[in-house]
């Protein structure tokens, strides 16, 4: 029986010192050509974490946590997400990070389309699809929405929009070729998996929200130590040099 009970408690420490070393990510789809350099320059310090990561919409995983989702770090590409758990007490106010600025680009791999003219060429018989992330769930789709809108195309480009269901999933229609063009993170055509294919038009930010992406640890990832110290990576030279690199910016400081 004491052997029993001795067997029992190593096995207990053992799935402790597991779950310690574990540590759940959910990320913006934006961030998915990123999150494998990212983790990497994580690991490198602390290289016996076990990083379990998905990525999708910010507002699918916004509703996913609240309903009980066991994420113990979340990036969102807006702000405003992280900050809904600290309301509803679903996420520690103090770990809230401000890690980047996200930008639109329009984005064609169809020689026939010239983005060089902007939004307006969207309007043209070279583009007969083009996409953008839901804007519903997708922070991404709700700034090339905006854009849209502020360039008066909003209404009559609808006959031609096909919706992703998040910025990842609208990023691959592009490159596919399965649209003509469309609304993308600056951060996938920036990445070296993409760099090069096809053409980009980088939207003025004048013309969308500013998107400032969010970090946060959740309730369930408050008891973890990873989580803690994966927001301070996040802070960290070596994380902004990453994020530099793909094309997640921070204001400038005045």
């Amino acid at each position: 029986m004491k052997n029993l009970l001795l067997l029992l408690t190593g096995l207990l420490c053992m799935g402790a010192a597991q779950a310690a070393d574990t540590l759940t990510i959910a990320a913006a789809a934006d961030l998915t050509l990123c999150l494998d350099d990212l983790n990497a320059a994580f690991k490198a310090t602390h290289p016996d974490a076990d990083l379990k990561s998905s990525t999708g919409s910010s507002g699918n995983f916004l509703a996913q946590i609240k309903n009980g989702a066991p994420f113990d770090v979340f990036l969102s590409a807006d702000m405003s997400y992280p900050r809904e758990l600290v309301k509803s007490g679903q996420a520690v106010e103090a770990s809230l990070t401000l890690y980047a600025t996200g930008h639109i680009v329009l984005w064609s791999t169809n020689p026939a389309v010239d983005v060089s003219k902007g939004l307006a060429v969207l309007n043209s018989d070279a583009v007969k699809k083009f996409a953008i992330a839901n804007p519903d769930v997708a922070p991404y789709g709700r700034a090339a929405k905006a854009a849209l809108q502020s360039a008066g195309l909003w209404q009559p480009l609808q006959p031609k929009l096909v919706s992703g269901e998040n910025i990842a999933q609208t990023a691959q229609f592009v490159q596919s070729g399965n649209v003509d063009a469309g609304i993308v993170a600056l951060s996938f055509v920036l990445s070296p998996k993409v760099a090069g294919t096809g053409k980009y038009y980088r939207i003025a930010e004048d013309q969308y929200p500013v998107l400032e992406q969010g970090a946060v640890i959740t309730s369930r990832g408050a008891a973890n130590p990873l989580a803690a110290a994966y927001i301070d990576f996040l802070r960290s030279p070596q994380a902004r040099a990453v994020f530099d690199r793909y094309g997640f910016l921070l204001p400038a400081k005045s």
